[in-house]
């Protein structure tokens, strides 16, 4: 009983007992009595801990704070969200470049054609219809020039395309998808990811390598600087994350 006390209030548990102004009850109902509060008030210094493991205790990263006047002061803060988002929009464009199903709306219509150097969309080259939910006409009379562009463009779109040219038109019959060739467009948009996000840490890793060795900046200044591009890092890869779990659940259909 006494070790129960000490180990209580080691615990900063403080002792309740019963009043001295309640009726004298038998010995052995005091005591059971006693025990019962002993045990209550454990349980509700457990329930305390608990609470605050759930609030976020030990081992929960807390989030980190972006102070970006302080991350101006000591490196290209600027630079360093171009270089992140470029990634980001690099992966995008990528995604619909390379990763785009036949019979997704706007898959034809806005697919790259590189002429001259420059890039445009199909739509802005032809005029674009569906004969029928199977076939896709594309009519190159206004630049018919750019035909050997459009068709090097679809060959190589990942969309397992064959158009069938006569004159001025192209017929673009839509293959059926199978779901081998959704889950192999689904592994490499899971690649491209990947090789983004691996971007994103280098220009992260490559900050952080440029604060180590600015000498005159303190200890803990520049532990804070680096915990805030390693956040910035984290924020733009979750971003990414997030385009890919949208393009995995269109192409495999989900």
């Amino acid at each position: 009983m006494l070790r129960s006390a000490l180990h209580l209030a080691a615990l900063g548990v403080r002792q309740t007992r019963v009043s001295s102004s309640s009726p004298k009850l038998p010995l052995i109902l005091q005591n059971n009595l006693e025990n019962t509060k002993y045990l209550q008030v454990a349980r509700d210094y457990a329930k305390g801990k608990d609470k605050k493991k759930e609030k976020g205790g030990k081992g929960k990263p807390g989030k980190v704070e972006i102070n970006e006047q302080q991350l101006r002061e000591i490196l290209n803060f600027d630079g360093l969200n171009s270089q992140m988002q470029k990634s980001v929009m690099q992966m995008k464009e990528d995604f619909v470049k390379h990763l785009s199903l036949p019979s997704t709306s706007g898959a034809i219509d806005t697919l790259r054609i590189k002429v001259d150097g420059q890039e445009h969309e199909l739509q802005e080259l032809a005029q674009i219809s569906r004969k029928n939910p199977k076939t896709i006409i594309v009519n190159m009379i206004g630049f018919p020039q750019t035909i050997p562009d459009v068709l090097k463009a679809i060959e190589k779109s990942g969309m397992n395309l064959n158009p069938q040219q006569d004159g001025t038109t192209l017929f673009i019959p839509i293959p059926k998808v199978t779901k081998e060739h959704r889950e192999n467009l689904s592994k490499n948009a899971k690649a491209l990811f990947v090789k983004y996000r691996d971007a994103i840490r280098g220009v992260q890793n490559e900050h952080i390598r440029k604060l180590k060795k600015q000498p005159e900046l303190g200890k803990d200044d520049a532990f804070a600087a680096q915990a805030q591009v390693t956040a910035i890092a984290d924020r733009f890869i979750s971003e990414a994350d997030k385009l890919l779990a949208s393009k995995q659940k269109e192409l495999l259909g989900d």
